[in-house]
Order: C-alpha cells, then structure tokens, then sequence
C-alpha cells in the first residue's frame, strides 16, 4: 500500500492562484471593450433612465404622502 502523501496547503493554495489568474487572463482577452463613443452614450443612457426611475418614485412618493396626511389627519 503506498503512503499517503501530505500536500501543504500553501502549495496547493499556490496552484489554485496561479491557475484562477491564469483563467482571469484568458477570460479578460475576450472581452470587447466598448470605444468612447459606445462608453459615452450607455453612460448617459444609465444615468437619464436613473434619473428617470428616480423621478418616478419621488413623485409616487410624494402622492402617497399626501394621501396619507388626508386620511390620517382631519
């Protein structure tokens, strides 16, 4: 029967490492970066449909305030 060998588990973290990082930069070379004009138009995209959204609430916000406020108070 052969002994068991022990495996440190620094040099087992070691391989885990190299290999995640390795994957990592197979993976990143992938990746179609967009060109400044496509960042420029998604980024205001973003932040008008946030802005939007964001509107959306505070005024249903606002609406159910004062909903509550007539009913609530007399």
């Amino acid at each position: 029967m052969a002994d068991d060998v022990k495996v440190s588990k620094f040099s087992s973290f070691g391989k885990n490492a190299v290999k995640f990082f390795k994957d990592v930069r197979s993976e990143l070379k992938k990746v179609i970066w967009p060109n400044r004009a496509q960042l420029t138009n998604n980024t205001a995209t973003v932040l008008l449909s946030c802005i939007i959204v964001g509107a959306i609430i505070w005024s249903f916000d606002i609406g159910l305030e004062k909903l509550v406020k007539l009913f609530l108070i007399k």
